[in-house]
């Protein structure tokens, strides 16, 4: 056999061997709700709304280079938006009248539409003036940025601002973020659907299965879009910039421009995000604005390797089910920062391009034997991993 056809077989042996284990998990994932309690349901859904922010995230710093200590404000203003339509938009439309059983589907809908727009909106002038500084000047800003909003959320300064210029009582019902208490998300909103005679029951806390298919759905379009935008000629430039930004710019490459565009991208999928984390949890506050809130995408890529597609969204389920293991135990739960940081720390020194990066390995371990130099090492021919 010649060396081609060699290389063909493995291509062909590779390619069946990843769509295989992706009809595997899709059916997974599809199936394990209706074999799961409520709790088990909830913590499916969390997995995939963290994977959706890793790779958003990741869009901008596995894939560009720039590492964003900020982006929990997109989700929290989505979050926020969201809480708002339900609550405030919503009943002032008339949509429940309207649109009589559909009416909770359409809030949604509109939730999420204006939820993505906000933190999108948001986005704009929060990256055109980050990515004026590179490297921990570009960290540090969308840190400060972050804490801004926290601050904003927290001490209800939009709200008050809507008092003092007497704007209105619906004017100040929209802006108000209510402080600290942060704002809860009425379930008579999130509560019975009646589609062409067919009832359901959109979300409760002890019927999650249509809400986690919504979830689902959005976890699969993201990551579609999400891939393809990484394959595309854009997503080739995001990797040109992060090589070397220099060379890229004597290639003519507008870096300043896209990799605002990257940002403005990144923070709209975050804020989908939010759009269907908000009413998961019932309600917003203002500590998921804040900048320890943003280590979570942070974590999740590191975990999970930064220069694979699914590396976050592998760290993403290692992530929140370690997580929801270490609270069944109140002794590590007092202490679950430092049980990550013991992991992290162990990924980081022993796994290449995290957890992805490790299953690579032993993948061509299995698959080459232990005399092949690529399979110990861990390197990847042409590039980094997932490139």
């Amino acid at each position: 056999m010649s060396y081609t056809d060699t290389v063909r077989d493995r291509v062909r042996d590779r390619d069946l061997g990843v769509v295989v284990a992706g009809v595997v998990v899709a059916a997974a994932l599809v199936g394990a709700p209706l074999f799961l309690g409520p709790v088990e349901t909830s913590l499916l859904i969390t997995m995939l709304l963290v994977a959706i922010f890793g790779t958003a995230f990741n869009l901008l710093y596995g894939y560009t280079g720039l590492l964003s200590f900020g982006h929990a404000m997109f989700l929290a203003v989505a979050a926020y938006a969201t809480a708002k339509v339900f609550n405030v938009v919503g009943p002032l439309l008339g949509v429940e009248q309207l649109f009589g059983g559909a009416s909770v589907l359409v809030t949604f809908a509109l939730a999420v539409l204006i939820g993505v727009a906000t933190a999108t909106l948001l986005a704009i002038p929060v990256g055109y003036l980050s990515v004026q500084l590179e490297e921990i000047y570009f960290a540090m800003i969308t840190l400060s940025f972050s804490m801004a909003v926290f601050v904003v959320l927290l001490q209800d300064i939009t709200g008050q601002f809507a008092e003092i210029l007497h704007l209105g009582e619906t004017a100040s019902e929209l802006l108000a973020t209510n402080g600290d208490d942060g704002l809860i998300i009425s379930f008579r909103a999130m509560g019975e659907v009646d589609l062409f005679g067919w009832t359901f029951t959109f979300m409760n806390i002890d019927d999650y299965l249509a809400f986690y298919f919504v979830v689902l759905s959005a976890f699969a379009a993201s990551m579609y879009a999400l891939w393809r935008i990484i394959r595309s000629p854009f997503g080739r430039v995001c990797m040109a910039i992060r090589e070397n930004p220099e060379r890229a710019r004597s290639l003519g490459i507008d870096v300043t421009r896209h990799s605002w565009a990257t940002f403005v991208v990144s923070a709209a999928f975050t804020g989908l995000v939010g759009t269907m984390w908000a009413p998961l949890q019932s309600s917003v506050v203002p500590g998921i604005g804040h900048w320890t809130f943003s280590a979570t995408p942070v974590l999740v890529t590191v975990i999970g390797g930064p220069y694979s597609f699914l590396g976050p969204t592998v760290g993403a389920f290692v992530y929140e089910y370690l997580r929801f293991t270490i609270d069944q135990y109140p002794a590590l739960a007092a202490r679950w920062q430092l049980v990550f940081g013991v992991i992290l720390l162990a990924v980081v020194m022993f796994f290449e391009n995290g957890v992805t990066g490790g299953i690579k390995r032993l993948w061509r371990r299995a698959r080459d034997g232990l005399g092949s130099g690529d399979a110990v090492t861990g390197e990847v021919r042409g590039g980094r991993e997932g490139e």
